[in-house]
């Protein structure tokens, strides 16, 4: 069938005519017309589904890119200042090592329980007791833990913690337990820590 043949077909199709239920009626053109359009509705459908797609996944792989982006900038500056860095984990800890080497001997807590002794005394309070408790072993130091149980007034009891905490020696004062006693005394039991450098742990 050549072309006039095929349009003097669609010139004597009416179009009222079409039913779906006998397609291979049709004349050639309408039937390639009809596939046309339908490929057409078809693609202008899923072409938005296929781009909404590729738009996800290219907002993924910009993300992933920023990311990697951001982590190569922060290596880089990294890398580039790391010899600045062990200079001054050097420092660092040199100047820690001193400072830890200005701890006191254990030789001074006995000194220091004279002090905290005389420091309640003059404060007006009694002593209920005064005791060292086990060390606490650290990597450059050691904990030395002192129970203290004391009675005496409001004001009185004040006097003696601040005292404490003015102590030249690093006194810590934890656990605080404040109770009342007879005759409007009151009882404050306390644990205070000092400190001495751990010579094998140090070094």
């Amino acid at each position: 069938m050549n072309l006039g043949d095929s349009l003097q077909s669609i010139n004597d199709f009416d179009v009222s005519e079409l039913n779906f239920e006998n397609i291979g009626s049709w004349p050639f053109l309408v039937k390639l017309i009809v596939c046309v359009l339908v490929f057409v509705a078809v693609l202008a459908a899923g072409y938005p589904l296929y781009l909404s797609d590729m738009q996800d996944g290219l907002t993924q792989e910009v993300r992933k890119e920023r990311k990697f982006r951001d982590e190569f900038k922060m290596k880089a500056f990294q890398a580039a200042n790391v010899e600045a860095y062990k200079q001054q984990m050097l420092e660092m800890e040199a100047s820690f090592g001193s400072l830890l080497r200005q701890l006191p001997s254990d030789t001074e807590v006995p000194g220091l329980l004279e002090d905290i002794t005389n420091l309640g005394t003059e404060s007006g309070l009694e002593f209920n007791f005064i005791n060292l408790q086990p060390e606490n072993e650290r990597a450059f130091y050691i904990e030395l833990p002192i129970s203290i149980s004391v009675t005496g007034g409001y004001h009185e009891i004040g006097s003696f913690v601040s005292g404490v905490a003015n102590l030249p020696r690093i006194v810590t004062l934890h656990d605080f337990k404040l109770r009342p006693f007879v005759d409007g005394a009151l009882r404050l039991e306390i644990l205070a820590k000092t400190y001495r450098y751990n010579d094998e742990g140090g070094r």
